[in-house]
């Protein structure tokens, strides 16, 4: 067996050091998750100190534990939508937070993620840890200023959970426990937002907080956990009869996503290409019925198997949902984008004529230029080509029309990439309003406009 010299041994070691997914991370997000997981066991040892341990609250502890392990193992049997689930776990997180002290609250996450990376899917460990520690040191916060508001000082059982079961009972309590679910959801969603924008900083920060859906969704947790907080009170065995409809509104919940996940892309949420392709096909159609203009974009990013050979899988399904956020943020809302495949994307533009085409394809080619992505200790920056064929002109249903566009792409990938094109020479895009050079165009796009990246041939490429 060959040994290896000191300088070899310290680069092997190095290439499996940076070969671990924890590695790998923003050097921020991990100084971000140090300090998580820091407070987190500082809390834990304080709470070990200081708190009473209490047979009752060990048995109301086990029970909602043996809930959320039936919940976790429901989801198993219908199936999980990949990316980011939204479960119903809560119902048992508040719960915890309101009749138990705050070092219950940091102990639940442990038993309760454990078994969601070893029954339903295992993934990322650093990432399932940093969820823990997140739901975590929320419970324990939220915990915290309940029973202070209950009994006084801050991590001390003792009778608190006597108090705490009384409190549910009486209209003042319900309202402090209604403040504290409300707040240990809302602490838990700015946390998670803060790493998820640590990883991915392209990411906007209103698409990581609420919406009109998450918000309703999360109103629905907080009373489902207020509910189960109130019947456990009275007595533990009544959280028999809470399971049931919390398996039923999971199960109704997680039936959704999974339709909503047989639509769309995994990597980047657009549209897959079968969906995209039906729902394009009928918006044509219409379009057509009513004599409305139309166009097809097809988005390539150039070099993209250089950028995976170069900076790793990783960083290129970084880029991908980079394109897909730059992309979703530009465009209108009647129009219709999806992942065609690799590192394709496709756009339809109901309505759009050519000048108003060429103008919005030019918009998505200089914004994605403009992403600065972080790799390492420095930023990557990418371009797209872009193909555009018109209903009408260039072709009259989508097969035609995708075929346009795509001649269109290889025509801006042979004239140098970085360029938007139309798929043949046409005396309508001579028509398009061109933009001088060094000044903006009319939508605000970057200076040099139309005429300022393709000079060469105003009249194909634009």
């Amino acid at each position: 067996m060959t040994r290896r010299s000191a300088p070899d041994r310290r680069r092997h070691w190095g290439e499996r050091v940076n070969a671990w997914p924890v590695f790998g991370q923003p050097r921020s997000l991990l100084l971000f998750a140090a300090v998580l997981l820091t407070s987190d066991l500082a809390l834990l040892c304080t709470g070990l100190w200081t708190t009473e341990l209490r047979l009752d609250d060990a048995v109301v502890f086990a029970a909602l534990v043996g809930c959320a392990a039936v919940c976790v193992e429901a989801m198993r049997r219908l199936g999980m939508p990949r990316g980011i689930p939204r479960d119903l776990l809560g119902a048992w997180w508040i719960p915890t937070v309101l009749l138990l002290p705050p070092i219950y609250a940091l102990l639940i996450p442990i038993p309760v993620f454990t078994l969601l990376q070893y029954r339903i899917r295992r993934t990322i460990v650093f990432r399932r840890v940093c969820n823990a520690g997140v739901v975590a040191l929320s419970g324990c916060v939220s915990s915290s200023l309940y029973h202070a508001t209950l009994s006084g000082p801050w991590l001390r059982g003792g009778s608190a959970g006597h108090e705490a079961e009384q409190a549910l009972v009486q209209t003042p309590g319900i309202f402090v426990a209604a403040g504290a679910g409300v707040l240990f959801t809302v602490v838990t969603t700015f946390v998670l937002a803060i790493a998820v924008r640590l990883s991915s900083p392209e990411i906007p920060w209103r698409r990581m907080l609420w919406d009109r859906e998450t918000a309703l969704l999360d109103g629905v947790e907080v009373c489902v956990g207020l509910m189960a907080a109130v019947l456990c009170g009275l007595s533990v065995v009544l959280l028999a009869v809470v399971l049931p409809p919390v398996l039923l509104l999971q199960r109704s919940l997680m039936y959704q996503q999974l339709q909503t996940a047989a639509r769309t892309d995994p990597k980047t949420g657009l549209l897959n290409a079968v969906t995209w392709e039906r729902e394009a096909a009928e918006g044509l159609s219409l379009g057509v019925q009513a004599n409305r203009p139309a166009a097809v974009l097809i988005i390539d990013i150039d070099h993209f198997k250089r950028v995976n050979d170069t900076h790793g899988h990783l960083f290129g399904d970084q880029v991908l949902l980079g394109v897909a956020g730059t992309l979703t943020h530009q465009l209108r809302q009647t129009d219709l984008v999806g992942r065609f495949g690799g590192e394709e994307f496709v756009v339809l533009l109901p309505g759009a004529d050519l000048a108003e085409a060429c103008r919005i394809a030019e918009r998505l080619r200089s914004r994605v230029g403009r992403m600065a992505l972080p790799v390492g200790d420095t930023t990557a920056t990418i371009t797209v080509s872009i193909g555009i064929a018109m209903l009408g002109s260039h072709g009259d249903d989508l097969i035609e029309l995708l075929a346009a566009a795509d001649l269109a792409l290889y025509r801006a990938k042979d004239s140098g990439r970085n360029r938007v094109c139309l798929p043949v020479p046409s005396a309508d895009a001579a028509r398009v309003p061109e933009q001088p050079r060094g000044t903006l165009p009319a939508d605000g796009g970057p200076a040099g406009g139309v005429a300022a990246d393709n000079a060469s041939d105003p009249a194909t490429d634009l």
